[in-house]
């Protein structure tokens, strides 16, 4: 996927181009890898599991941790999705 699509005119200019170019494929992998990981955890709570959302919330939650540092999600934004996932894990084992 191409992040800029004008083409640049000086050399510094193309290389930030494709700095851009890497960085968002980079980011877009990272951000696809935890909904995967956030999805498996959503299908483990509407199957009434609740040792399988156990497993599933111990393997979301360093997924969403690292997007934070990485910068591809802020950290409110991810400790509020843990939060509100973590409190549904309780209410199921409970």
């Amino acid at each position: 996927m191409k992040a800029v699509e004008e083409m640049a005119n000086h050399k510094s200019a193309l290389k930030r181009n494709r700095q851009t170019v890497r960085r968002t494929e980079r980011n877009m992998a990272r951000r696809n890898r935890i909904r995967t990981y956030v999805r498996k955890l959503e299908d483990a709570l509407a199957s009434g599991d609740a040792s399988s959302a156990e497993e599933a919330f111990k393997a979301a939650m360093p997924e969403l941790q690292r997007g934070v540092t990485k910068g591809v999600l802020h950290k409110r934004t991810a400790s509020r999705k843990l939060s509100r996932l973590a409190k549904r894990v309780k209410a199921l084992s409970a």
